[in-house]
């Protein structure tokens, strides 16, 4: 009986204390989500949606094709990183063998810990000096270089949390093993992988110092993929260092937006990922 209650007491203490921690880990979230709503809900109105910012000097304005930017670069960063991401994941879980999977999983390990502005100067001098010019090409191929490894490695461990059972089932019942990864274990594993793919999402959109090296900025609308374009991330960072109070107030609004923009993606994710598993 002692044994028994000094059980149920370590089992006791042990949910406590996992509670506390998982308490712990949300508070700052939830901290700093209400700071982000509370100063950046003072400069949203419609014309922040819909105006160009304003002149220096001039109070107003809005960060329309910043939006419209941040969108654009992201949309085609996850263009070019998904495939390669996606695949070397399936690859490093499924196919890779002996010391080439350690290698790769090695370096994609060392690309994750890169600073993203070593990234930026990589693509500067790759995309950048190569086209003579700024542009959302060069900030989409430095935000892609971010989002593989992560996409590669969240890939990875979805995969490899499949259990061994529905791999042998597939192929017991005559699957080939591209069709069984395909089917079965990607489809098992879709929602910890889509779950990846939003991480490297919301890392890319608040990157700010790649941007500046590839993308630099523009307070007009964007022209086309060859020249620069705005992005929320530099104009947070460009009003958020300005002496003009208007300029500190539309700073949080554009956090605020990006925020809810990330969140907004998330949700919408889940949902269509719930969706497809129920049917």
């Amino acid at each position: 009986m002692d044994r028994m209650y000094l059980r149920r007491a370590r089992n006791l203490v042990m949910s406590v204390m996992c509670m506390a921690s998982a308490v712990v880990v949300i508070i700052p979230l939830v901290m700093i989500l209400f700071y982000v709503a509370a100063d950046g809900l003072r400069a949203i109105n419609w014309g922040f949606f819909t105006n160009l910012p304003k002149p220096v000097g001039e109070t107003g304005g809005g960060m329309a094709n910043a939006i419209a930017g941040t969108f654009t670069m992201v949309t085609l960063a996850t263009g070019l990183s998904l495939p390669v991401g996606l695949m070397a994941g399936i690859y490093l879980s499924e196919f890779g063998r002996g010391r080439l999977r350690e290698a790769v999983r090695f370096l994609t390990d060392v690309l994750n810990g890169v600073p993203s502005i070593i990234t930026g100067i990589f693509v500067y001098v790759l995309v950048v000096v190569a086209m003579g010019r700024y542009s959302a090409l060069a900030g989409s191929v430095a935000l892609g270089i971010i989002m593989i490894p992560i996409i590669t490695r969240s890939t990875e461990e979805m995969l490899r949390m499949v259990p061994k059972s529905l791999r042998e089932a597939s192929l017991a019942l005559g699957a080939t093993e591209q069709q069984t990864v395909v089917k079965i274990v990607l489809r098992s594993a879709s929602g910890g992988i889509v779950t990846g793919v939003m991480l490297a999402v919301a890392r890319a959109a608040g990157e700010t110092a790649p941007v500046l090296f590839t993308a630099l900025n523009n307070r007009y609308w964007n022209q086309g993929l060859d020249q620069p374009i705005a992005s929320l991330a530099v104009f947070i960072y460009t009003y958020g260092i300005s002496p003009f109070e208007d300029w500190h107030s539309q700073a949080w609004g554009a956090a605020l937006v990006l925020v809810v923009m990330v969140l907004f993606l998330n949700i919408t994710a889940r949902l269509v990922v719930r969706a497809r598993q129920g049917r």
